[in-house]
């Protein structure tokens, strides 16, 4: 087969010659080459155009376009194969493998999908969707992903379930950061929101029904395995599990607690929607200003009933929940929180001015068994470490002024019981007068460091340590060393002949 400047050369040379024999010396093809093209095109049909010549499996391609449609084109090459083999084509299988792909594509040209352009209205829609997040202590994460469709707001916001009390702070919590209520909110047919298709119509979950006339908002779901009617949610979480969820591909470090997570989630937020978008040609940030004034007013109160109980975080900033107490951070003491039960684990809810949050997480114990946890509580101070004498007195502020040393003595002879501890502090402060002060306030901490508060035991410290700089230490040289001799050795072993008798 002649490509088309190989063809057109041959009809230029017969155009120059007029001969098919000289034409094709030419062009260097064979005359009956020439005159094929040439009557092509003289009988007003394409040169360039293939023929079609008949194929063994031709007889077959009925059959072949039928399965195709009743599949409606996901039947396999090897199916095919194996029913026109035992009608009796015997042909290889690439040869099948071709004729399945044409007639693919013969039915794809014929039943592809029409995309209408979908016109966004302001205020109108909200979409939201779920991605799979990170682990975070060996435990999964999922990725709440809101997307307002005419300004194109992302909202992302990590949790560890997707039960329908935490898809309600989600909820509430996104249109609190978008500052208003849609008309719409889109979603997937998860069991919190369709319970149930009868005759494909979709039957809310009652709860979610009352959640939506809570805030003046009417949830609505895709149609089912059709994720393209929810296309921008879908966008939100493709992009947020790229730029969040640690993969090989962007080297980012493992989470160790859901508040980096949550941080993570904030700042990636923060990043797109301040970046001009490629749709709309404006900042999702900047269009959500012009939004907000046809957004509907939020209810000042939160959707709560599907948070739980009600519960009074007492002084101690523990809760009780059926008969068990389960601490909650300490700012939370003295006000009104929401406990309930996912399984064996108690999820406790609090109401901010940015709408709910979970605060903590606990395991079902038992009465008798509290559950507390230190990192609802601030550090606590260490008193015994941190030990600092004052001084009230005259006399108390002389002896410590001697240095650290005499704390540390009063501190350790306080804590062992020591007796007539301001007539000892009354000798140091006399003792400073005689030795220096450095030298008295060294004897103190040696002498609280050895345990060592009786009488006249400060005296013998100073003497000891005045008797040690007195003495010329001895120090090695080329003529002695101090390591022992071993002279006391050479007679090992030796017997006398007056031991044997």
């Amino acid at each position: 087969m002649k490509n088309s400047r190989e063809i057109m050369e041959i009809l230029e040379a017969y155009d120059l010659t007029g001969s098919y024999r000289a034409a094709a010396e030419l062009a260097g093809v064979d005359h009956h080459t020439v005159a094929r093209y040439v009557k092509l095109r003289e009988a007003g049909e394409r040169p360039a155009e293939r023929q079609h010549r008949a194929r063994p499996i031709d007889e077959f391609m009925d059959k072949i376009e039928e399965l195709v449609a009743a599949s409606k084109g996901r039947i396999r090459a090897d199916i095919v194969h194996r029913r026109i083999t035992a009608m009796g084509f015997t042909g290889g299988d690439r040869t099948t493998r071709r004729a399945v792909a044409e007639a693919k594509s013969r039915m794809r040209s014929g039943h592809h999908r029409v995309y209408r352009p979908w016109i966004t209205e302001p205020a109108l829609w909200l979409q939201w969707d779920w991605g799979e997040g990170p682990r975070i202590g060996g435990r999964r994460t999922s990725l709440w992903c809101a997307w307002l469709a005419w300004s194109r707001f992302r909202v992302v916001i990590p949790v560890f379930d997707k039960t329908l009390p935490t898809i309600v702070a989600c909820l509430d919590a996104t249109l609190r950061r978008i500052g208003g209520v849609p008309t719409y909110a889109l979603t997937d047919n998860e069991k919190t929101v369709t319970t149930q298709h009868i005759a494909n119509i979709a039957v809310r979950n009652p709860q979610i029904v009352e959640v939506g006339r809570h805030y003046g908002m009417t949830i609505r779901t895709c149609l089912p395995a059709d994720p393209e009617t929810k296309g921008g949610s879908e966008a939100t979480v493709r992009i947020a599990k790229a730029d969040l969820v640690p993969t090989s591909a962007n080297l980012l470090p493992q989470y160790k607690t859901m508040g980096q997570l949550e941080a993570a989630c904030r700042e990636f937020c923060d990043s797109v929607n301040d970046r001009v978008h490629r749709a709309s040609c404006r900042k999702p940030a900047e269009a959500l200003l012009e939004e907000q004034q046809r957004l509907h007013p939020l209810p000042k109160e939160p959707f709560t009933v599907a948070f739980g109980t009600t519960r009074r975080v007492n002084w101690e900033s523990t809760i009780s929940v059926e008969g068990v107490r389960y601490s909650v951070p300490h700012h939370l003491v003295d006000t009104r929180v929401w406990a309930r039960f996912h399984g064996d684990e108690l999820i406790v809810t609090a109401v901010r001015e940015d709408g709910p949050v979970e605060v903590a997480r606990h395991d079902r114990s038992a009465p008798g068994h509290p559950s507390v946890k230190a990192e609802h509580y601030p550090p606590r101070e260490n008193k015994e470490a941190d030990r600092t004498p004052r001084a009230t007195t005259a006399e108390e502020a002389a002896f410590l002024a001697l240095g650290p040393g005499a704390a540390s003595w009063l501190i350790e002879a306080a804590s062992a019981g020591a007796r007539r501890l301001k007539p000892k502090m009354a000798e140091a402060v006399a003792l400073a007068k005689l030795h220096s002060v450095a030298e008295v306030d060294r004897a103190l901490g040696a002498a609280a460091i050895a345990g060592r508060f009786a009488e006249n035991d400060l005296i013998s410290i100073l003497s000891y340590q005045a008797g040690l700089e007195s003495i010329e230490p001895s120090r090695a040289t080329e003529q002695h060393s101090l390591q022992p001799g071993t002279s006391a050795w050479s007679s090992f072993g030796i017997t006398n002949d007056k031991d044997e008798y």
